[in-house]
């Protein structure tokens, strides 16, 4: 099982990052061969790189990166999400999407892309994504979406920034994901919220480049979907403790 679930989570990186890498030439290509088009954009940005040990003493590694290639114009984005079990190395939540990124305004981008769910005992689920991602008023980042299928659901994000100094920087964030009709295998009831919040004090290093981080997180599920995780045995909440990382490069 562990073997095979490695070989899944390999093979759709390898695929996906292929599909960055071809697409990034074209983009470089095209950025050269057009007067007027800005320069080749590209970098690694992991927002979340961690491990959370909740109370129960259970470990989970968890990643959050974007790998970006395009110019002012246009990019694409590579984004990989997972938490994955450190004991059984079960994934949780394994996320992989292909998006594109389009300024709509000075500080908003349209969002197109695609996305493969496959978690280690839960069904695969594709969706078309469409959505928004950039800075709103007193510059909170926001990122919202809505990943259309058979079984669609929206999907909020928000964190801002406190400077208390130009290196200890604290980042208190919210996610939200809303499903809009009953995916009980996947443990998803309409209507039923679950709430993720957080709050990371980092210290800057390398000048944003590496920010190693304290933090805690807590997750709850409402609703339908608190009601079938505690039909299953399961908490409906979780707090844990985190240490990990930011990179940016």
């Amino acid at each position: 099982m562990i073997n095979q679930t490695f070989k899944k989570a390999r093979s759709m990186n390898k695929l996906l990052a292929s599909g960055v890498a071809s697409l990034a030439l074209l983009s470089g290509g095209a950025a050269i061969a057009q007067p007027g088009v800005g320069p080749l954009i590209y970098g690694l940005q992991a927002e979340q790189l961690e491990y959370r040990i909740d109370k129960n003493n259970e470990k989970i590694l968890v990643w959050d990166f974007d790998v970006i290639v395009g110019n002012d114009e246009l990019r694409l984005v590579y984004r990989s999400e997972a938490e994955m079990e450190t004991a059984t190395k079960d994934f949780e939540t394994l996320e992989n999407q292909i998006r594109l990124q389009k300024p709509i305004s000075t500080f908003f981008d349209a969002v197109v892309g695609v996305r493969a769910s496959t978690p280690t005992n839960a069904p695969e689920r594709y969706n078309v994504v469409l959505g928004v991602k950039g800075l709103a008023p007193q510059w909170f980042e926001i990122d919202a979406d809505l990943y259309l299928s058979e079984y669609s659901f929206g999907r909020f994000e928000a964190e801002y920034e406190v400077l208390f100094t130009n290196r200890v920087i604290l980042t208190p964030s919210i996610e939200i994901t809303m499903p809009f009709v009953d995916d009980l295998a996947s443990g998803q009831v309409a209507g039923g919220a679950t709430v993720e919040m957080g709050a990371r004090l980092s210290y800057d290093l390398v000048d944003r480049a590496i920010s190693p981080y304290i933090g805690v997180n807590y997750q709850k599920s409402y609703g339908g979907t608190g009601d079938l995780l505690q039909a299953a045995g399961r908490p409906t909440e979780n707090i844990s403790f985190v240490i990990g990382t930011r990179l940016f490069f």
